[in-house]
């Protein structure tokens, strides 16, 4: 499960793997795996990982993790029809956020 990061230009591997409840190794495999994972590296070679990284690694884990895809079957599901793997995903996203906030109002309530 995703935990959301602060709002910054750049995010160590060591953050990103912790937002996604990762080991470092698992998130470098991935890197390898993924095309559209390409993190920046400074000149000690550490990754530095944009937004644009980080929506890449929720669709990644969100079909392999959650939707239960191999590797292979999450490659191809992306080059089929990305912007229909994105569209999905936020859409679940927005609906699991509605959820939560109608739970906490429920609570309230009670």
């Amino acid at each position: 499960m995703y935990i959301d990061l602060p709002e910054k230009r750049y995010y160590k591997i060591g953050e990103v793997a912790k937002a996604f409840g990762l080991n470092t190794s698992h998130i470098r495999f991935w890197e390898k795996e993924f095309d559209i994972l390409k993190p920046k590296k400074n000149k000690k070679g550490n990754r530095l990982f944009t937004h644009q990284d980080l929506q890449n690694l929720k669709l990644i884990y969100h079909l392999v993790k959650e939707k239960g895809f191999t590797l292979e079957g999450a490659k191809l599901k992306m080059k089929e029809n990305p912007q229909s793997v994105k569209n999905n995903h936020e859409i679940i996203t927005r609906l699991e956020s509605i959820k939560a906030e109608l739970i906490n109002i429920k609570n309230q309530l009670s």
